[in-house]
């Protein structure tokens, strides 16, 4: 089985910083690409970033500027580093990964229970 545990999220206030982290776990035989997504109250989730492999990023326009995604691929973890914080940053942030078990052929996605970011004064 394979486990994507998030960490870092709380409260901070507007033009504050925070950094997430995500560490897969598992029967790991390959991680792939790596990235956030996040969901506000009553709104679908969306695409925040992601990274390959190769260690390539990638930004919505929103964050763009103001977040930087990295990856350990040693720790098989992905970190995000907010800066600049919005209350529209305000939301639940899922880790995703595209991940290859020991044994399987193809990667699956998997996802983290959340960690919830709050930006409010």
């Amino acid at each position: 089985q394979v486990q994507l545990v998030e960490s870092g999220g709380g409260l901070v206030q507007p033009g504050g910083s925070l950094r997430l982290s995500c560490a897969a776990s598992g029967s790991i035989a390959n991680t792939n690409r790596m990235g956030w997504y996040r969901q506000a109250p009553g709104k679908q989730r969306e695409w925040v970033a992601h990274v390959s492999s190769g260690g390539s990023p990638d930004y919505a326009g929103s964050v763009k500027g103001r977040f930087t995604i990295s990856r350990d691929n040693a720790k098989n973890t992905v970190y995000l580093q907010m800066s600049s914080l919005k209350p529209e940053d305000t939301a639940v942030y899922y880790c995703n990964a595209a991940i290859r078990r020991v044994g399987d052929v193809y990667a699956n996605d998997y996802w983290g229970q959340g960690t919830q970011v709050t930006v409010s004064s």
